[in-house]
This record gives structure tokens, sequence and C-alpha cells, in this order.
């Protein structure tokens, strides 16, 4: 008798956008939510994990929003919503811009979308489209202060129909671990490193930068990139530009992240863009000594000096400074390490964040007088 969701998303593969979806819809709670799944492109690491975990799928085939195609997946989605007797639209991504108009149409109860990322990371078009969806919603969900900001000041969406909802880890996953290190890093006695996809925003090669100003300190370093995406070949050029190519580890993405994240020592952000980052989360659940660029929500997980250290955004030399000293402060290293991980288990686990999204979820059902649907969850 749980309450049918739709959550969608445009893919299922690499990034923070595809993991909140599969983590939410597999950490709901079943007695009160049934969680559906729907995108455009059903493939890739995180649609593998909601089917091993028997998620419904519902697959939207759409090249292009002029075109048959999506025509058919509206027919598809008005169809699957009715079949299977959808109550509320979660939508996390520029994926809304197709869901949320079908659904109001269709009268659905509750019509939520969620924002985790800058909007000035878009195309025009794409931000024009959202704002109309702003519109129509009832509710946008953010993941951080930093982004309920820009949402009002900047979208222009009033403060009442914004939620903030933070990030969650799955910490049995996630946690400080013993276990051996990868065998190409196994030689090294201090490792740094960063996990995300490889797009410019994401600053990595500010962090080479600064790996490679450490000097004789980074002779026993070995600097490690997890992730896959279209800034690989710069920055692999970039490493033997720097003359860093032979203390550099890349590594495709993989579902492995928990293993290479229990093996750095120290776990860099480096973003110029950035809401509330996933990857920031599971690196202080590992046990990371944790540095991240003072963006966006990092701050809100960074409190600088405790739960590790910040440092000024696209500056290399401000960076390298904070990596030298906790090279050298194993003291301070452990410290930093032991109170991200116990912050992240007080505060931001996945269950934490679950219970949040279910309160949403009801909050808004009961505010567009649809209660009567959660009396038989309650009781």
């Amino acid at each position: 008798m749980s309450i049918p969701v739709l959550l969608t998303t445009r893919e299922l593969d690499i990034g923070g956008i595809a993991r909140d979806v599969t983590n939410i819809a597999i950490h709901l709670d079943r007695s009160r939510f049934e969680p559906h799944v729907a995108c455009f492109r059903a493939s890739g690491m995180r649609h593998e994990e909601l089917c091993a975990a028997g998620i419904p799928l519902l697959h939207l085939p759409i090249d292009s929003l002029c075109s048959t195609s999506a025509v058919t997946s509206a027919f598809r989605l008005r169809r699957y919503i009715r079949d299977r007797g959808i109550v509320l639209l979660h939508s996390y991504d520029p994926s809304s811009v197709f869901a949320v108009p079908i659904t109001r149409m269709m009268g659905l109860p509750a019509i939520i979308g969620s924002q985790l990322t800058h909007r000035t990371l878009l195309d025009k078009r794409t931000r024009q489209l959202l704002r109309m969806q702003d519109r129509i919603a009832d509710t946008i969900i953010v993941n951080c202060e930093a982004l309920r900001r820009h949402m009002v000041e900047q979208e222009h969406v009033p403060p009442t129909r914004i939620e903030v909802c933070s990030g969650g880890v799955d910490t049995t996953t996630f946690c400080p671990a013993d276990s051996p290190k990868p065998e190409v890093i196994r030689k090294a006695s201090l490792v740094v490193g960063t996990v995300c996809a490889l797009r410019p925003e994401k600053g990595v090669r500010v962090l080479q930068e600064a790996f490679a100003k450490l000097g004789p300190i980074r002779d026993c370093m070995t600097l490690v990139i997890v992730g896959s995406g279209p800034e690989l070949p710069n920055l692999e050029a970039n490493a033997a530009r720097l003359q860093i190519s032979g203390s550099s580890v890349f590594v495709p993405a993989t579902p492995a992240v928990a293993a290479w994240m229990q093996a750095m020592d120290i776990f860099v952000l480096p973003s110029y863009s950035e809401g509330l980052s996933n990857s920031l989360l599971e690196a202080m659940a590992c046990g990371c000594a944790v540095i991240g660029s003072s963006v966006g929500g990092t701050p809100e997980l960074i409190d600088d000096g405790r739960h590790g250290l910040l440092f000024r955004v696209s500056d290399a030399a401000d960076l390298s400074e904070k990596m030298a000293m906790l090279a050298v402060d194993v003291n301070l290293r452990i410290r930093l390490r032991g109170a991200a991980a116990r912050f992240v288990r007080e505060q931001r686990t996945m269950e934490i964040c679950a219970r949040r999204i279910a309160a949403i979820y009801e909050m808004v059902l009961r505010r567009n007088d649809a209660a009567h649907l959660l009396s038989h969850t309650i009781n």
C-alpha cells in the first residue's frame, strides 16, 4: 500500500545526479513509497545498480524534444503513470523540461523538481526551459544553501517553493578501511587524489598545477585522478607539460570508488563551480583528509580547520600550500580524517537524506490536499 513515485533523469551512468537518483530510489522507505525510475538512456553504471535492486525502470528514448521520439515517449510516460498509479513525480535534472509539463497536464497530485548544480553551467536554451518548469512544479529541491540562494537571487524562484535536502552517503560502503592499496599505487607513501567527471568546471588542472608546485615533497607521492570525461586528453597532456606524468595515475570511472578513496590519504575537490559534492562527502566518509575549493556548497561540508581545509578557487599556489601542510603534518592529517568521517556518520548518511526526501514528498502531498493518500502509510 506504499505510494508510487516516479524519479526521472536523463541518464544513469557516471555523474552525481545519476548517483543521487539511484541512492534515493534504493533507500526510500518502501513501507511509505514505491520508487520507479525513468531515464532517456537505459544503460550505464547506475542503471545496473537499479536493476540489481529490483527498481522498476521506464526507458524514454528521447533524441530531442522536437522529435517523433519525444511524442512517442510522452504517450509512453502517460500510460506508465496511469498503469502504475504514480502519484508523485520527482524530476532530477533537465529531464524535468519533458516530464513536468506532461504530469501537470495529467493532474498528478505532486510534482517536484531538483536543481543540484549551478545553472550558469547550462546553455541558454536549457536554462530558459528550466525557468518555465520552475513555475509549474510544486517545489524545487536543492542540495545546499548556496544553490538555494542561487535559485532565489538569480532564477527568481520564491523562497517558499524551495526545499533544501543535503546529500547522503551509504556508510556501509564508504567508510574507513585498512584494505591493501590498488597495485598501481601500492609503493606510494602518500596518495593525493580526486574522483569526478572530467569536465572543465571540476578544476582538475588546478590540482595538477598545485601538485607540480610541491617540489621535492612529491618525490614519494602519487596523484590519482579517478573519472572519465571530455577533459581526459587535456589532463594527460597537462601532466606531461608539468612533468608529473610519472607520479600521476588516471583511472577510468569505476563502480569501485570506495576502494580508491580508502587508498587516498588526501582528497582534493578543486571545482570552479559546485553544488554539494557527492564525491567530497564520500571521501570524508572514507576517512580522507579533505581539501576543497571555497565555492558552492563545499564550505557547508568543510568547517575549515575542523573537517578539512578550504582553498581559494582556482588558486594553485594556495592549494599547494594546503597540500604540503597535510603532507608534512601527520597529526593534523589524522585529526582531520577522523573528524570528517565522524561528521558524515552523524549528519550526512543516506538514511538521513532519504528520510528528508520522504518528508518533503509528504509535505507537498498534504499541501496539495492529497493527505488522504498518506493515511495508510502513516497508520
